[in-house]
């Protein structure tokens, strides 16, 4: 049994390992592949470090023990199905378009410098003891760090070129939106001051849902 965290961390460690196998196999043949390698490969690099820098994120995240099908579950969709744009990116034979890049780099930072701060912002809080956390980065929108996360999964997308890519921001915010319904009835029987809270902000997307 071990922890889903280091299910995901392990997936993480595959994931960069798919794209440097593509860059040996295939090579660099374009700005895209060169783009993707570098988003993709950072934003699991920082994952793992991440979780040196701020060691409260193995105390308060995905914590929950799974089995050999849990691990096998989580290499398979979060280490293989979620490199699926980076297969697209590399086999994409046309070039990479000054729109793809102006929208995929913006989405790619902003979603990065958002999903982090987030996160960061809870952890401290939880650590200072804090209840519901309603202010900063997560006073506009209840789920931001989904918001994030979303952003950088779809300038993946939008570099690979493919409308396949898509499929997986598409199946993250399927997976989001589950766990938003679950999150918002929880916290609304944990949290008294959850239903002001909620009047006052949207659940993902600001101003509109």
């Amino acid at each position: 049994m071990v922890s889903q965290l280091t299910a995901i961390n392990i997936a993480k460690m595959i994931t960069i390992a798919i794209v440097i196998g593509l860059i040996a196999i295939v090579g660099i043949s374009d700005q895209r592949q060169i783009l993707y390698a570098c988003m993709h490969i950072s934003y699991c690099v920082w994952w793992l470090v991440e979780q040196r820098i701020y060691p409260e994120r193995r105390t308060f995240l995905f914590q929950e023990k799974v089995g050999p099908v849990g691990l096998i579950s989580a290499i398979l969709i979060i280490g293989v199905f979620y490199s699926l744009p980076a297969f697209l990116a590399f086999f994409n034979p046309n070039p990479l378009t000054i729109a793809a890049t102006a929208t995929a780099i913006p989405l790619f930072y902003f979603g990065s410098l958002i999903n982090t701060s987030a996160d960061v912002q809870k952890m401290t809080a939880k650590t200072l003891g804090r209840d519901l956390v309603s202010d900063g980065i997560w006073s506009k929108i209840r789920h931001v760090n989904y918001s994030g996360d979303l952003m950088r999964y779809l300038s993946f997308a939008v570099v690979a070129g493919s409308a396949w890519a898509f499929l997986v921001p598409l199946a993250i915010a399927a997976l989001y939106l589950q766990r938003i319904g679950e999150k918002e009835t929880s916290m609304g029987a944990k949290y008294p001051d959850f239903a002001a809270y909620r009047q006052r902000t949207t659940r993902l997307i600001p101003w509109v849902w």
